[in-house]
């Protein structure tokens, strides 16, 4: 018997948070490999924000997913056949996988996909957080955007999340004072009694500029900002002179909140460096993963995430990311690992 392969194929792009009416999920029979090809197996898919991005039709860096397509995703998956020189069946591999049972490896695309090792020294779910995506981003976001310093103020936002966690704990390794920005009084503890980081300042509460400033007595040297908005533009007036922002994501915008001030008068004032940035700029990503992966087994970072369940389920466990129901790297498991 032939297998079937689950997809879930964008319908219609999404106003606000993301529906299952948005989507189709659609089951058809895996079609017979050509040469080189091989079929993986998707185990886990990475919820990211960069999805709900892909969903909508504007400029980015990558084209959005057209109407009637699988919807994009990063994942992990294991090589379950194989007609190409490059796969063998059991290979253990990362890359576009799609919102999808099973998919398709062709030797033309082979850009897409890296093999992982056999057996990987931490769980396949942080290998797509602190030693994935997530911990590249915020591994190059303090060593080469914005460079922080010992002794120097760090400030993080949506610093619970799969990208501010790391980013929060890489600076308390370079021997800076990290504030952390977080939603509700328990991710702010999370983040001081579990991360390490030297405060956090719950952006929820009605006194949260006074709390930021209390937080921050000597202003920040550097921003790592994943929000945007309010937050943004309330650590943006606590800068020193020449501070750096690393700015690596503007949440609060993808899914129909808030937009940005036209007001940046202040990185004028202050004589601030704003720096976008994206993990897939750097081609030298093996060194990044080396050191977190040396981190996370050595205890000097700790990786958290927060696994859902369900395929069908991938839409709505999306809105996780927009609604603060998580922690650490949020991550859907699709099938048991074979």
């Amino acid at each position: 018997m032939s297998l079937m392969n689950r997809q879930l194929l964008l319908k219609t792009r999404p106003e606000g948070l993301v529906s299952l009416d948005n989507f189709d999920l659609r089951e058809t029979p895996v079609a017979e490999l050509a040469d080189g090809q091989a079929l993986v197996r998707v185990l886990y898919l990475s919820m990211d924000p960069t999805n709900r991005v892909w969903m909508s039709d504007i400029p980015q860096y990558m084209p959005p997913v057209a109407i009637g397509e699988v919807m994009r995703g990063l994942g992990i998956g294991r090589v379950v056949a194989s007609r190409s020189k490059h796969y063998e069946a059991g290979d253990l591999v990362q890359g576009l996988a799609g919102w999808q049972d099973y998919a398709l490896i062709d030797e033309t695309k082979m850009g897409y996909w890296v093999k992982l090792p056999p057996k990987p020294p931490v769980e396949l779910p942080t290998l797509l957080g602190a030693c994935g995506f997530s911990g590249i981003t915020a591994y190059y976001g303090l060593t080469d955007i914005a460079p922080v310093e010992a002794g120097e103020t760090l400030v993080v936002s949506a610093a619970a999340g799969s990208v501010g966690s790391i980013a929060g704990q890489i600076g308390k390794l370079r021997g800076a004072r990290v504030v952390g920005i977080a939603g509700g009084a328990e991710k702010c503890r999370h983040l001081v009694d579990d991360l390490g980081f030297d405060a956090a300042v719950d952006y929820k509460a009605d006194d949260f500029k006074q709390k930021l400033a209390a937080a921050t007595p000597d202003g920040v040297h550097v921003n790592f900002e994943n929000v945007g908005g309010p937050v943004m533009r309330a650590v943006l007036s606590r800068m020193v002179n020449g501070g750096r922002v690393a700015l690596c994501g503007l949440i609060a915008n993808y899914a129909g909140g808030s937009k940005a001030s036209d007001d940046y008068s202040v990185i004028i004032i202050k004589r601030l460096t704003v720096r976008g940035f994206l993990a897939f700029d750097y081609k030298d990503q093996p060194r990044a993963v080396h050191d977190l992966v040396s981190w996370v087994v050595s205890g000097k970072i700790k990786a958290g995430e927060t696994v859902a369940h369900g395929l069908e389920n991938a839409p709505l466990v999306l809105n996780r990311l927009f609604d603060g129901s998580h922690t650490g790297k949020l991550v859907l498991k699709v099938a048991e690992e074979a």
